[in-house]
């Protein structure tokens, strides 16, 4: 007896300027004007997408020095943004990415609570940590926590922002108008905290919002990162761009919910997801492979290079071979603030991975950056487009995606319009809203709903 189709998840990220985006096209508009977050998510909207996604950057890039050529327009504030997105769109989920080493929990918990009433019940929080002094020189704080103190903070301040949100049940409001009395219980919203992170007390002054908490999402690959996600979070990011690397990571991290009582369907995995449509696959190859060249000029290219080699390469050609020099692992990173510097903790290992994956394919330097570093891409023709996604999906490789158009703010407009209609008719996407509440999009009980109860998704 063969399994029922999952349904999929879809959602949009507003990128801002970045490795994905070509803001140079002559397509492309502002990152920063609120036209373009209005009609990035007035599409999504209309293509009933699960919710809108912001990133944060708490501060721009720099290299050498000077401001990254990628992050020059940087990010305004996310609960700016998306509280004004409340009052022009009417289903959409508001998803922002709010670091938990440079906050405090009552202010995040409030902001959340408020955006929840504000949007009738569509707000989510991605929690994230922040692991750099280079960011860190922005916040009183002013440097970093280690990896183990970054994690045993977050897993303090989301259970403190959940005892925050808890502090009101929901019922105190009484506002009868004939006896003047507006609570039933003075008391509502007072909370007691102490832990090694936080040790405060007071009155929460958000009443439950519509959702009760908002939804949780979780970005960390680091096997920390999986156990706070299986612990906590509503959903989790994965960056993982083969159908077997997914499967993997979905598998390994769906494994982790029973020790905290949890199953499988209680938290979603949606890795972030590229894609270029063209008329014929070979068309859409064609014009990934320009995209790609317009994402990584031969100046990013020497960039990223140096995010490895830990050396000033601007005086290699970004169309030659790779340096001969070997990366330098005695200096203090040139690419201070990047993930890129966790990301290739061995750089004398990659460096000559990179020599053998050139040498064999002959890639220039700016050919390597553009082959090892894509992410997830879906390209083809809609049809293709929609059937990989659905393969996908129901292969257990991810719950659904958070695309990441490559043109802003128009970018999703063709995808809205050529590829969610093919997965409407073969059944596996809704073809309109069948709750008002972000827990209602993506399937998830709300958290006062009695354990177990699950919403239809």
């Amino acid at each position: 007896m063969s399994k029922p189709l999952k349904q999929i998840h879809l959602a949009a990220h507003f990128p801002g300027v970045n490795n994905t985006t070509v803001w140079s096209d002559p397509a492309a508009g502002s990152h920063i004007e609120f036209s373009s977050f209005v009609h990035f998510a007035k599409t999504a909207e209309r293509a009933k997408f699960d919710f809108l996604f912001l990133a944060e950057g708490l501060r721009l890039r720099e290299q050498g020095g000077k401001i990254y050529d990628l992050d020059v327009v940087g990010r305004p504030d996310t609960f700016t943004v998306l509280a004004a997105l409340a009052a022009v769109t009417e289903h959409l989920g508001l998803t922002g990415t709010i670091n938990s080493t440079f906050n405090e929990p009552y202010e995040v918990a409030r902001q959340f609570a408020s955006l929840d009433h504000l949007s009738d019940g569509r707000a989510a929080w991605n929690v994230v940590t922040s692991w750099d002094a280079f960011t860190g020189e922005n916040f009183r704080r002013g440097g970093f926590l280690p990896q183990d103190e970054r994690y045993a903070r977050a897993k303090e301040f989301l259970a403190t922002a959940h005892e925050l949100f808890d502090s009101w049940h929901g019922d105190e409001i009484l506002a009868d108008q004939a006896t003047g009395t507006f609570l039933r219980d003075a008391k509502a919203g007072s909370f007691v905290h102490q832990g090694e992170q936080f040790d405060i007390h007071g009155q929460f002054n958000v009443p439950r919002s519509p959702q009760g908490r908002p939804v949780i999402f979780q970005a960390g690959d680091s096997d920390e990162g999986r156990e706070f996600a299986a612990a906590g979070a509503d959903a989790i990011f994965s960056r993982y761009a083969t159908l077997e690397g997914g499967q993997a990571f979905y598998t390994d991290v769906k494994s982790r919910l029973a020790k905290y009582g949890r199953s499988p369907d209680q938290l979603l995995i949606l890795p972030a997801a590229s894609f270029i449509l063209g008329d014929t696959d070979e068309e859409a190859a064609e014009l990934a492979r320009h995209v790609r060249r317009q994402q990584v000029s031969g100046a990013t290219a020497l960039k990223h290079l140096e995010f490895v080699w830990n050396r000033d390469l601007s005086s290699y050609d970004p169309e030659g071979p790779l340096p001969e020099i070997d990366p330098d692992v005695s200096a203090e990173h040139i690419s201070r603030g990047r993930a890129q510097v966790r990301m290739y903790r061995d750089p004398l290992a990659i460096a000559q991975e990179w020599r053998e994956l050139a040498a064999a394919n002959k890639w220039s330097i700016r050919d390597l950056v553009i082959e090892t570093g894509n992410r997830q891409n879906f390209i083809g023709t809609p049809a293709t487009v929609a059937r990989t996604i659905n393969e996908y999906v129901q292969a257990d490789a991810s719950d659904g995606f958070i695309l990441v158009p490559h043109i802003t703010p128009g970018g999703l407009d063709v995808f809205a319009d050529k590829v969610v209609p093919l997965l409407q008719e073969q059944g596996v996407f809704r073809t309109d809203y069948e709750g008002p509440t972000l827990r209602d999009h993506l399937g998830l009980a709300h958290p006062d709903a009695p354990r177990g109860e699950r919403v239809a998704s």
